[in-house]
């Protein structure tokens, strides 16, 4: 519109000029805008005898023509590029998201959920953003150069959780600004998946144990870690810039893991020093757990048993392997300890 304006002025101004009084201002600037929007109105009086008259005409119709051809070219791409765009990809995403299972779901893609995103990201775990703003998405999507599968809609209501396969999720991390959206996103996850867990974000001490009374299996409260944090910066900053340097590492990433020992599996019975975890999986065992029971730093003749869950440090990729490998009923002949 600025362009047009542009040159109705410029045409309307020229033509004034060289009428030299034949013309009012009005006239003028009239018969230039007939000029620009083509509709043939005919000649204003005595343009055929004014020295390029007729030449200014033409100009301000070809320029005119110009400006709208421009107009039209880029509100063809706005439509191809930005809407039809956006629902094709849209939709390629939405087939995507269908066919996912166990994965998790991330309610929130605000200052918290985008940390829970990168972390799901060099885990190589599978997940669903839902969140209100696509271009807040698509902006974490960029820094962490991975592309994020997303629903675009707000997480409390039950037809955008259906959209993020919530009956085939394995989990739902609640990560709202507020304890009120988070319960209502735990109930409605609750109710639609009663095994997967779910993990919420908690602001009001109080709102803790309400959430863990609607269907959370676990709650975490930023400000509580927080001050944790803080705390342990300034007593074991050694240890704490450990844990950073091996969670911000480029390339392999390293985490604490845990390993379940399920009914049948060859693990079962068996001593820690009869399984080379670490040299043929890469892993070693800091903890074992046996329902409330845990043992640290377990020594070489404790026995795993089913259903204990072996805490563990390692790649992620090598502690994926062993959960593979822990689920079979023969021992690989990989994980046979040499004598």
């Amino acid at each position: 519109m600025l362009a047009l304006s542009a040159v109705i002025g410029l045409g309307g101004g020229t033509l004034y000029f060289l009428g030299d009084g034949r013309w009012t201002v009005v006239e003028a600037f009239y018969f230039a805008v007939i000029c620009a929007s083509t509709v043939g109105f005919g000649e204003i009086d005595g343009l055929a005898s004014v020295p390029f008259g007729r030449a200014v005409a033409v100009s301000i119709i070809l320029s005119s023509l110009g400006v709208v051809a421009y107009f039209q070219s880029a509100l063809t791409t706005f439509l191809v590029q930005d809407v039809i765009g956006n629902r094709l990809r849209t939709r390629r995403m939405q087939k995507m998201i269908d066919s996912l299972e166990d994965h998790v779901i991330v309610a929130g893609a605000g200052s918290l959920g985008s940390y829970v995103i990168a972390e799901l990201v060099a885990t190589h775990t599978p997940f669903v953003v839902v969140d209100k703003s696509r271009s807040h998405v698509e902006a974490i999507s960029r820094e962490l150069k991975h592309k994020v599968p997303f629903v675009l809609g707000d997480a409390t209501l039950d037809v955008v959780l259906q959209s993020a396969k919530i009956e085939k999720a394995a989990g739902v991390i609640a990560a709202l600004t507020e304890d009120r959206d988070n319960l209502f996103v735990t109930i409605s996850a609750r109710g639609f998946n009663s095994k997967a867990r779910i993990v919420s974000k908690v602001v009001s001490p109080d709102a803790a144990q309400k959430l863990l009374r609607a269907g959370a299996n676990a709650v975490v409260s930023p400000t509580k870690i927080g001050g944790l944090r803080i705390a342990s910066e300034m007593l074991r900053p050694t240890t704490v810039g450990f844990l950073d340097r091996m969670l911000q590492a480029k390339g392999k990433a390293l985490r604490f893991d845990e390993v379940s020992v399920p009914e049948g599996s060859w693990l079962a019975g068996k001593e820690l020093r009869d399984v080379p975890l670490r040299r043929a999986h890469g892993v070693s065992v800091v903890a074992l757990y046996k329902g409330d029971e845990m043992t640290v730093n377990p020594p070489p003749d404790a026995r795993i048993e089913a259903g204990m869950v072996l805490v563990v440090v390692g790649e992620v990729e090598r502690v994926r392997e062993l959960r593979r490998v822990a689920e079979l009923s023969d021992q690989p002949a990989d994980s046979v300890r040499s004598s």
